[in-house]
C-alpha cells in the first residue's frame, strides 16, 4: 500500500483503493461495421440530414473518441427474440449510438469502436432505460422523440411515478411528456418544426385523447388557437407600446352599458367623472387621473365621496330585513351589475369602496377569470383601451 501523506485527507484521497478490471463486462472492441446493427426498440427517428451524417462519418474516419455501449447478439435476442429476422447474422447490438453507426455507413467507414456490455441486457427494463437515458439527459431528442421514449419506459417500468422516480422528476415530468403522443402525424410535425409551442402541443394532445380526434380536427383546433394567440399577442403588443408614452386612449366605440345613460357618464366606471360636454377623450383621461390619485399614496377622499356619505338619508326599514342576508339588502339592484355598482360608489366611503373592489379580487377563481370578466363582450379596440387604463393604474399602485 502506498504511503499516506499529508495531502489525502485534504483532498479526500484513498491510495489503498483498488482498481478493478472491467473488461469482462465492458469490452472495448473495434467491430466492422458488417457486424454490429442498431437495435429497434430506438425511439430516435431524426438522425440529422444526410450531409451532417456525412460530416459525422468523416469525423469518425480521422478519430472516434466516444465508443458505442452494445450487447451480444444472444444477450439482446434473450429481451425480443422476435427481431432474430430484422436484426440479422451480426454480432453485437448497438444499446446507443445510432447516428455514429450511420455517419459511418454514410461515408464507408470499416469500423466502429463499441463497449460491449451485456449487463445493459440483464432485462427490458434495464435496456431501455440505458437506451433512453443517454438522450433525455443530453436532450438528444426532439419533444416528440422524448414523448414516445418515456412512454416506452412507461411500459416497461409499469407506471408514470416509477418513471418519474427513477429520473428524480415529478410525476407531472412524465403525463406532459406522454400527452405528445396522442398528437396525429401532421401534428407532430409542427412540433417538430416548432411551429406549435410545446404547451399549446400538449394541451391538444389532452383533447385528442379525451375526445379521440383525429389529425383533420387537431389541425382545426391549432388554426383557431393559433388566431386567438396572435391576436392577444397584437393586443399586448399595443398596450406596452401605448404604456411606454402619454397618449389619450381613443373613445369605447360601444354604447353606453344599462344604467350609464347620463350625458357625460364614463364607458367603463359607468358614473360621471366630469361635467356634462366634455369631449368623449376628456371624459375616459379624467377617469384615468381620477383613479390614479384615488390609489397614489396618501390619496384623500374626495369632497362628493363625503358629503354623499354622510348626507345620506337613514333607511327607514326595519334592520331584521337585511340581517337575513348577512347586511345585504334583498331588494338591491341585482338585476345590472352597473347599477349595483352605482349604488356601491354611492352609498360607500372610500374605504368601504376599496374593500368593495378588493373583495372582487379575494373571491376570484383567478387570473383567467379576472380577464374574462374584464374582457366581457368589448371589441378588440375597446380592450386595448381598457388595457392601457390598466397600465396607469399599475404604475399609480407602484407610485
Amino acid at each position: 500500500m502506498a504511503k499516506h501523506d499529508e495531502f489525502d485527507d485534504f483532498f479526500g484521497d484513498e491510495d489503498n483503493t483498488a482498481f478493478v478490471d472491467t473488461r469482462a463486462d465492458g469490452r472495448l472492441l473495434r467491430v466492422p461495421l458488417s457486424r454490429v446493427t442498431p437495435n429497434l426498440v430506438n425511439p430516435r427517428t431524426d438522425f440529422g440530414t444526410e450531409a451532417e451524417l456525412i460530416d459525422l462519418g468523416k469525423s469518425l474516419l480521422r478519430r472516434q473518441i466516444q465508443a458505442c455501449p452494445a450487447v451480444s447478439r444472444g444477450a439482446y435476442l434473450k429481451l425480443w427474440s422476435d427481431h432474430a429476422e430484422q436484426i440479422g447474422d451480426v454480432d453485437y447490438v448497438l444499446v446507443a449510438g445510432e447516428r455514429r453507426y450511420r455517419g459511418a455507413t454514410a461515408v464507408g467507414g470499416p469500423t466502429l469502436n463499441c463497449v460491449v456490455d451485456d449487463g445493459l441486457a440483464k432485462d427490458r427494463k434495464t435496456f431501455m432505460e440505458a437506451v433512453v437515458s443517454e438522450n433525455v439527459d443530453r436532450q438528444n431528442f426532439d419533444p416528440i422523440e422524448e414523448a414516445f421514449a418515456v412512454r416506452s419506459l412507461v411500459a416497461e417500468f409499469g407506471s408514470n411515478r416509477a418513471v418519474a422516480q427513477h429520473f428524480e422528476r415529478v410525476d407531472g415530468w412524465v403525463t406532459q411528456r406522454i400527452l405528445l403522443t396522442h398528437l396525429a402525424p401532421e401534428a407532430q410535425d409542427l412540433v417538430r418544426k416548432k411551429a406549435m409551442p410545446l404547451d399549446a402541443a400538449r394541451s391538444l394532445g389532452k383533447l385528442a385523447r379525451d375526445n379521440e380526434w383525429d389529425g383533420p380536427q387537431q389541425l382545426t383546433w391549432w388554426q383557431d388557437e393559433h388566431k386567438q394567440r396572435v391576436t392577444a399577442s397584437a393586443e399586448r403588443s399595443a398596450a406596452k407600446k401605448a404604456s411606454k408614452t402619454p397618449i389619450v386612449p381613443k373613445p369605447l366605440t360601444g354604447g353606453a352599458p344599462a344604467g350609464a345613460e347620463q350625458q357625460g357618464a364614463d364607458q367603463f366606471y359607468g358614473r360621471k367623472t366630469v361635467s356634462a360636454g366634455t369631449a368623449p377623450g376628456a371624459l375616459q383621461v379624467a377617469a384615468q387621473q381620477a383613479l390614479t390619485n384615488s390609489v397614489g399614496a396618501g390619496a384623500a377622499p374626495r369632497a362628493s365621496d363625503r358629503s354623499t356619505h354622510e348626507n345620506r338619508v337613514p333607511d327607514p326599514r326595519p334592520a331584521v330585513q337585511e340581517a337575513e342576508t348577512a347586511g345585504v339588502p334583498l331588494d338591491g339592484p341585482w338585476h345590472s351589475g352597473v347599477a349595483l355598482m352605482d349604488a356601491a360608489v354611492s352609498r360607500l366611503t372610500p374605504s368601504e369602496r376599496s374593500n368593495f373592489i378588493l373583495r372582487y379580487f379575494h373571491v376570484s377563481s383567478g387570473i383567467d377569470a379576472v380577464i374574462e370578466d374584464m374582457r366581457g363582450t368589448l371589441t378588440v379596440e375597446d380592450r386595448s383601451s381598457l388595457a392601457v387604463i390598466l397600465q396607469q393604474i399599475s404604475s399609480g399602485l407602484l407610485r
